[in-house]
């Protein structure tokens, strides 16, 4: 079994070179299918976890996701990131002891939003809040990556040039990644690149028709699927369930993998 520690030396050397895909699972089943698949390292998705819960995004509280950072950490081998929203707080000081906790729950990194959950932080607290959890997180005995994100394409401002400037920021501020949802060119990536030296993650799902090897050859370090996973799965149920429902089509029965992948695939850690 690895230890924290040596996840947090595997997370942070995928960060030095060449790309790598970082799915987000949203509960302990699909990121053991995850883990067993191959995939190096696996991330929370805020949206996924919500959903798995009936909830809407943002509406999971601090404990809940805790509880299911840890329960996932407990029961996978490979490092784990969390999306772990505005850090629960605004208050600088108290994102970066929430990030301590979400350290002791088992993750080895996490991403931090510069969004509250009704608008985006001026640039100098953003900056503070990033400060404060690099500097707390310096102090843990393993390596753990912080991730900043900037969320002014997703929430309404698409201002590239602040968008730029805020990930520069962050970066002088202590962030080990940055990571700017909503990047939808080839064109936009090679600029932020260019404008920041610190490994760059991208969400793929805005440039869908970009694959593995195009992000490779663009330099970026880390790929990541949001909750669009879940989504899928969510997706797939309803349109199986509508079949069901109002055709009385039992034939998708046909369609799934035979039961000894599905339970080598959820095997433990």
């Amino acid at each position: 079994m690895a230890t924290q520690h040596s996840k947090g030396e595997v997370f942070a050397r995928l960060h030095n070179t060449g790309t790598f895909v970082i799915p987000n699972f949203w509960d302990i089943g699909s990121a053991r299918i995850l883990q067993n698949l191959g995939f190096q390292a696996l991330a929370s998705t805020s949206s996924g976890l919500a959903r798995s819960m009936g909830r809407q995004d943002g509406e999971v509280s601090l404990e809940e996701k805790l509880d299911h950072l840890r329960d996932v950490s407990a029961a996978t081998n490979v490092p784990i990131s969390a999306d772990f929203e505005q850090g629960f707080a605004d208050a600088p000081e108290q994102v970066a002891a929430n990030l301590l906790r979400a350290a002791e729950a088992g993750v080895v990194g996490a991403s931090i939003e510069d969004w509250s959950g009704q608008s985006i932080y001026d640039l100098s607290l953003a900056v503070e809040r990033i400060q404060a959890g690099a500097e707390a997180l310096a102090g843990l005995v393993f390596p753990f990556t912080l991730t900043a994100r900037a969320e002014n394409l997703l929430r309404g401002n698409h201002s590239f040039d602040d968008t730029i400037a805020r990930l520069q920021a962050y970066a002088a501020a202590g962030a080990d990644v940055v990571y700017a949802p909503g990047l939808s060119s080839s064109e936009q990536i090679e600029t932020i690149l260019s404008s920041v030296s610190k490994p760059l993650n991208v969400l793929c799902t805005f440039i869908p028709d970009l694959n593995f090897s195009g992000y490779d050859e663009l330099g970026v370090r880390r790929i990541s699927t949001g909750g669009a996973l879940a989504n899928q799965a969510i997706n797939a149920t309803l349109t199986t369930a509508n079949r069901m429902l109002e055709q009385g089509d039992f034939t998708w029965v046909l369609d799934n993998p035979p039961a000894p992948v599905i339970k080598s695939l959820l095997s433990g850690s």
